[in-house]
């Protein structure tokens, strides 16, 4: 979901709207497949990375369809189609000199006998001090790192500190760069021309650019130590891979030509003329890549145009936590498809009432709630459910009249010039809150003008009502088009029209016939809100790991024999006077009876152990507690948080039973 408000869906509604418009626009998109994140996946799980990426390449593409994100296409990075663009672009860019060759120190894990790229290493953040940052980014504050930023880094892979060792890398001087890209992002000028209004871009992410640039761009190694990738295309380079973020953005040209193949077009067109606008839609924590590495890139080949905007989105926050798909604090697509088959367009509009444009928003089960009861139920459903019925109670489903209000349908169409202005400036909420408007002026009309009660009195007067609420509801129809495509295409059924444009005249005429009304929206219950909350919590509580105790010295087999173990039964029971965690037991050795304290108090009554079988280290010496002589130990284990519990035989056997 968190990916869904930071890109996906922002880009969704900005191309429905442009196709509304009738622009020639591509939408490209496809699966990052490539880099550590799939490999450490891989071994975790036992099977090779082409296993794991085929397995959620499905999964996305499943998704991204059911929900109707509109991709012209959608590729993947482990086709020979992208390793073939890859590696060219690569071999084009050393031929410009855009790299150095570098010997560096970098970390290697003895253990493994391998150099760890950015994600096989994990520290603690110098930024937020989080503890589980990865090599190249902080999932917690999202700031962009190198492993040697990290405090205490240890390997993914053995769970040990790395090493230094010397490996041969090739190098993006990017502190070359840092002039033209101070102009191209703060005055957007580019080789001292006019390229973009650096007024239209959000101030956050000017903001992370402009910090990455004071503080002096780095070089930055675009070849990684992995069998996983694309193979770097050059002499000396054997065992490394092109870096992911040289690798995934060139995916989007590769993903051109896979789409200008299949459909008779030049794919340059959409990369290299200059009257192409190109815009990037991503996440936060991706907005160092797409505007300073990539547009490096880009730039350094020389043949290419640079994104015009990149309007990225902060951060999603859900129930109050960070979203997190390591502890699985997250609401998955592919899962609310399963359960909400046909509640496509409520989330599209929840997400979109809340998206984090410029600062991290919070998505909660019961806003979802009130947002698709009292809005897409009561407002929008409820405005084009009670015209259509009317019309078909009071005219057989006909419009009555051509005679419509034109005061309130020029105030309907002003909306247009609304929603299309806030949309070009990518402000996603507040066009949609524009849309809505139309349903809110449809739901006033009728309320103020009462044709259910003028029919008897006045016809011609309910006929004029009636009608201009059709009309009200055609432009509605449209308007929402971007935002709930679903719901236009379910409302242009039942008005018996053409789907969705964006042209202010209306269509509809006196005598037109409508389709029987349907609900657009149905409520979503407290039950369904205390099912997802529940559905959440459970699932993060199973992935929750736990900080066990170090490993003690290693000891000898002989050591351990010193031990005399011993089954035993508890025969007494009470609680020791002024304390709060001891108990006053006798046990049955079956050699002897005796009497053994245990710090047991706080997670045993007496009552409940008499008769219990039990673990003892029967040759401990004697010493004494709160003036009582312990005669051996009780073995408990101690759970993470400290929660005892006896060590039992699964079967009752004989006391004094050795154990070894």
């Amino acid at each position: 979901m968190g990916h869904l408000a930071g890109a996906y869906l922002p880009s969704d509604i900005y191309v429905r709207y442009m196709r509304l418009k009738g622009e020639d626009v591509l939408f490209v998109c496809g699966s990052d497949e490539h880099g550590a994140a799939i490999t450490i996946r891989a071994k975790k799980e036992g099977v090779s990375p082409q296993e794991i990426v085929d397995r959620y390449d499905a999964m996305c593409r499943k998704s991204f369809e059911e929900f109707g994100i509109g991709f012209d296409v959608y590729h993947r990075t482990s086709s020979e189609l992208h390793k073939e663009t890859a590696s060219n672009y690569f071999l084009e860019l050393l031929e410009k000199d855009a790299f150095e060759v570098r010997e560096s120190e970098q970390y290697f894990d003895e253990e493994a006998q391998q150099f760890l790229a950015d994600r096989y290493i994990t520290g603690t953040c110098p930024k937020c001090n989080h503890d589980a940052a990865y090599g190249d980014q902080c999932e917690n504050c999202g700031s962009a790192l190198s492993p040697n930023d990290l405090i205490n880094p240890k390997s993914t892979l053995s769970g040990n500190a790395p090493i230094m060792k010397t490996t041969t890398h090739w190098y993006l001087p990017m502190q070359n760069h840092e002039k033209w890209l101070k102009e191209w992002i703060n005055e957007g000028t580019l080789d001292g021309k006019p390229h973009h209004n650096p007024k239209e871009w959000k101030n956050h992410v000017v903001g992370q650019c402009n910090s990455w640039i004071d503080g002096g761009l780095q070089p930055r190694a675009m070849t990684r130590d992995l069998d996983w990738g694309v193979p770097v295309p050059a002499e000396g380079a054997d065992g490394k891979v092109l870096y992911v973020w040289l690798d995934a953005p060139i995916g989007y040209i590769s993903a051109t030509k896979k789409w200008a193949a299949d459909n008779g077009k030049n794919w340059e067109t959409y990369w290299k003329d200059e009257e192409t606008r190109m815009v990037h839609f991503i996440g936060k924590d991706n907005i160092v890549f797409h505007c300073i590495i990539f547009p490096i890139l880009l730039k350094a080949h020389g043949d290419y145009i640079l994104p015009e905007n990149v309007p990225a989105n902060e951060f999603l926050n859900l129930e109050g936590q960070k979203l997190s798909t390591s502890r699985n604090w997250a609401v998955w697509l592919h899962e609310y498809l399963e359960d909400y088959p046909d509640r496509i367009d409520a989330l599209r509009y929840c997400l979109t009432s809340i998206l984090p444009e410029n600062k991290d928003s919070e998505f909660t089960w019961k806003d979802f709630q009130a947002r698709n009861n009292n809005e897409l139920v009561a407002i929008l459903g409820n405005f084009v459910n009670r015209a259509v019925i009317l019309t078909h109670k009071y005219f057989d489903g006909k419009v009555p009249t051509a005679d419509f209000d034109q005061v309130v349908l020029e105030e309907v169409k002003s909306h247009y010039e609304k929603v299309a202005s806030n949309l070009d400036k990518f402000s996603f909420r507040q066009a949609l809150a524009d849309a809505m408007n139309v349903a809110r002026i449809g739901n006033k009309y009728l309320a103020d003008n009462e044709p259910w009660k003028t029919i008897k009195t006045d016809e011609t007067a309910a006929q004029k009502v009636i009608a201009t609420s059709l009309v009200i509801a055609e432009h509605l129809k449209n308007v929402i088009a971007p935002f709930l495509p679903n719901t236009s295409d379910k409302l242009a059924h039942i008005l018996n029209m053409e789907a969705a444009n964006w042209n202010e005249e209306s269509t509809i005429s006196e005598g037109h016939q409508l389709n029987k009304a349907e609900l657009l929206f149905s409520k979503f219950e407290d039950e369904d809100v205390e099912k997802q909350v529940k559905k959440l919590e459970e699932a993060s509580a199973a992935t929750q790991t736990v900080e066990l105790e170090p490993a003690k010295p290693e000891t000898t087999f002989d050591d351990f024999q010193k031990l005399d173990i011993r089954i035993a039964t508890i025969i007494e029971a009470e609680k020791v006077r002024k304390t709060k965690k001891l108990l006053k037991l006798k046990v049955d050795t079956g050699m002897d009876q005796r009497t053994v304290v245990s710090g047991i108090a706080e997670f045993y009554s007496p009552e409940e152990i008499i008769g219990k079988q039990v673990c003892l280290l029967a040759n401990l010496a004697p010493r004494a507690i709160k003036g009582i002589e312990s005669q051996g130990m009780i073995l408990m284990a101690e759970s993470p948080d400290g929660t005892l519990s006896f060590v039992l035989p699964n079967s009752k056997i004989p006391n004094g039973s050795s154990i070894g």
